[in-house]
């Protein structure tokens, strides 16, 4: 089973009984009468402190414990005779498992900027801010997973390789086994695909909805937890080339059935982070409240803690896009020409606006539903006006829209129409329009990256910091 972990530890009564302890050394502090050695092995934002009398090791033992170094310690666990702690070790052996030279090993006892630990992702998740980070994305999907499990969804895993682009966006990574310095043409001069390993083009996928559209219309309800990727060249806080995406997938579910998941959903999930990550959350809280104190006070974003209780503990209000555009139409910021994007029935709502909705008019999370056909999916659900569509986006504080779904159009007809208006071959898509023809029923998803969950649970800035190693516009380093 191994060695009991640190986290394990600092909960044990302290009653002098032998204990080993194995981590990384986070500090190293000497004085008269002791010398404090920090240990953490990552499975808690806490180290554990342990004490050997000087002269205890040889020099050269003590000079090889150092920031970064790897050891093993044997001791007894006792109670702490200093502030900030119950137990610590009193050490009897030190074993060193790895040495870390001070003079190049970059993760010395200091303020790193996040910039600089992009560089340095193979080692930034020895930091206190990064081991967090990534305790709470370990709990947030672990709550996704039994969060569907408890609700009889089943787990489908859909193709990370597809010859469809679902979004119809067209920025999609091609898969390949061509020699890209011999490439086959047809006569006609184009690249022959045909010579190609699926013998068509193909891409990574951009979602796992279509072909969780296929599984939910047999086993009724699925989700998707995948990985999934977009080319664009987007070098923003909010954009990864490289992401995770959740996509639940329910037949006979109607858009109030599917806001009511995922109302649901978000709430018990963040709950579940809330119940279990008590620490990091604090530790996080407690550093972007640092942050923000170099911002003017009209500019402070809500703490942590109290952002996600905002989630967690009001009913999302529920609003048309028409009735959105009419409130912001009417709003303050509007007349006195503060949005920086305009607004007026048919725009794509920018951050900004969905912002202004739930921070300053509802003071609510929001859920905005029946947008103009022609700024979504064709897939989604034709409403009888012919102008709108059965879509729904829950917008949350501090960061817009977090989730994007819809009821699906099961209508044969209808679907084929958008098809076609909106320029895509059906021949691509035969089996996703053969479904309506086989036992059509009603039925509605979402989609939540992954990434932009766990951004607004741990507050961070920017998308990169929120997954191990990032894939972004000129960076595919680790």
């Amino acid at each position: 089973m191994g060695p009991l972990q640190i986290k394990e530890i600092l909960q044990a009564t302290p009653e002098n009984q032998p204990i080993t302890l194995k981590g990384w050394v986070r500090t190293k502090r000497e004085s008269k009468n002791a010398i404090f050695i920090a240990l953490n092995d990552g499975s808690t934002i806490h180290n554990i402190q342990a004490v050997a009398e000087p002269g205890q090791f040889s020099d050269e033992l003590m000079q090889s414990v150092t920031t970064g170094s790897c050891l093993k310690i044997d001791g007894q666990l006792v109670e702490s005779q200093g502030s900030g702690q119950v137990v610590e070790v009193k050490v009897n052996a030190i074993e060193v498992y790895g040495t870390a030279d001070p003079e190049v090993y970059p993760l010395q006892p200091k303020k790193h900027s996040l910039e600089f630990l992009r560089e340095i992702a193979h080692l930034r998740p020895r930091t206190n801010t990064f081991s967090a980070i990534l305790r709470i994305r370990h709990a947030l999907a672990f709550a996704v997973h039994q969060y569907f499990n408890d609700k009889g969804f089943f787990y489908l895993h859909t193709p990370v390789i597809t010859a469809s682009d679902a979004e119809g966006a067209g920025e999609m990574f091609r898969v390949t086994t061509l020699d890209l310095n011999k490439l086959p043409r047809t006569e006609e001069g184009a690249i022959n695909f045909k010579e190609d390993f699926f013998g068509r083009e193909t891409n990574l996928t951009v979602s796992g909805q279509l072909e969780g559209e296929l599984g939910a219309m047999a086993l009724s309800k699925i989700y998707t937890f995948g990985p999934t990727f977009r080319a664009e060249n987007s070098n923003t806080t909010r954009h990864l080339a490289e992401f995770w995406m959740i996509e639940p997938e329910m037949a006979f579910f109607e858009l109030e059935d599917n806001m009511d998941l995922a109302e649901d959903f978000v709430k018990k999930v963040i709950t579940y982070a809330l119940i279990n990550c008590k620490d990091d959350l604090n530790f996080l809280q407690n550093r972007l409240a640092d942050e923000e104190k170099s911002k003017p006070q009209n500019e402070r974003s809500l703490p942590l803690l109290e952002k996600l209780s905002f989630v967690v503990d009001n009913p999302f209000e529920r609003l048309t896009y028409t009735e959105a555009i009419d409130i912001l139409l009417k709003s303050k910021p509007h007349k006195e020409k503060k949005f920086q994007y305009q607004v007026g029935w048919g725009i794509d709502l920018s951050s900004e606006h969905e912002r202004y909705l739930v921070e300053k008019h509802f003071k609510k999370p929001v859920i905005l539903t029946n947008y103009p056909r022609e700024i979504k999916s064709f897939y989604m659900k034709l409403d009888e006006d012919g102008k709108t569509v059965r879509a729904m986006d829950v917008l949350f504080p501090g960061i817009g829209e977090i989730i994007g779904g819809s009821q699906r159009e099961e209508n044969y007809e209808k679907l084929l129409g958008r098809v076609n208006e909106v320029g895509i071959d059906p021949q691509n898509l035969w089996w996703y329009l053969e479904t309506r023809q086989f036992g059509t029923a009603p039925h509605s998803g979402f989609g939540l990256g992954f990434e932009r969950l766990v951004q607004f649970v741990t507050g961070m800035g920017n998308i990169r910091d929120v997954i191990p190693f990032p894939r972004y516009p000129k960076s595919a380093e680790f």
